[in-house]
């Protein structure tokens, strides 16, 4: 059985996962790979490309570091399934199949499906207010999650993320630069893919996923009312939706 990374979005990293690996494991699925991306958490450190393709290389090296071989499945969301398509695409042989989350690429998107433009004020507050962690989070917390309950532990947690592991303006700034950049191939990869969206999802258009299933003639598994942040939002959906695909033809 191929082994398993997970890659996250726009400046967030492993951490961000919260409880999703535990479940992971407890479904009976095999223990992940985390990675982050160039100048996310352990990689923070990295040169950061104002592209995929190198994002792509540096996560390919980090999974190569670990002397764990593939090909791998990869669970990736945002603008991480971004670099896991490119991936995909790039190199067939070293993925063996792929799940992406709430994503969207060019082609296949306009520029305000990608990014809904009623955020765009809030989210050139944060860039103003970029070291002010406690405020920034909160604005995502409320652009990508759904689920309330868990809210002040999670703003608590998220809080101390960014302050043990600070991603720069800088860095985000040119992961977004990246991920408006992207362009994959109109051909679906190789591999086995499953594309999945949530209903709810404020930041990014559901129909970014729709459009990209439909041309690449694959499944769309579709969470009735998450947000963008569907891992935190509905975990055990996910594990169950995820661990589904590896049984596909």
């Amino acid at each position: 059985m191929s082994g398993w990374i997970f890659l996250r979005g726009l400046t967030r990293e492993s951490r961000h996962w919260g409880d999703l690996p535990a479940r992971w494991s407890a479904h009976g699925l095999p223990a992940p790979l985390m990675l982050d991306l160039p100048g996310n958490g352990r990689a923070r450190h990295l040169p950061i490309p104002g592209h995929v393709r190198g994002m792509t290389h540096a996560v390919r090296a980090a999974a190569q570091a670990t002397g764990r071989s593939g090909p791998w499945h990869i669970l990736a969301m945002s603008l991480g399934a971004m670099v896991a398509t490119d991936w995909a695409q790039g190199w067939p042989a070293e993925v063996s199949g792929l799940v992406l989350v709430n994503t969207s690429m060019r082609p296949f998107s306009h520029p305000a499906e990608r990014l809904r433009p009623r955020n765009w004020p809030a989210l050139l507050g944060m860039a103003r207010h970029w070291h002010d962690r406690a405020r920034c989070e909160r604005v995502i917390h409320r652009l990508t999650c759904e689920r309330l309950d868990s809210r002040d532990a999670d703003l608590a947690h998220w809080v101390e993320i960014g302050q043990s592991a600070p991603v720069s303006r800088e860095a985000a700034w040119l992961q977004l630069l990246a991920a408006a950049r992207f362009r994959a191939q109109g051909t679906a990869p190789a591999c086995p893919t499953l594309v999945v969206s949530s209903d709810a999802d404020r930041l990014v258009n559901p129909r970014c996923s729709a459009r990209l299933a439909a041309a690449w003639g694959v499944p769309h598994a579709r969470h009735p009312w998450a947000g963008h942040d569907l891992p935190h939002d509905d975990p055990q959906w996910l594990c169950e939706t995820a661990g589904a695909s590896m049984h596909r033809p």
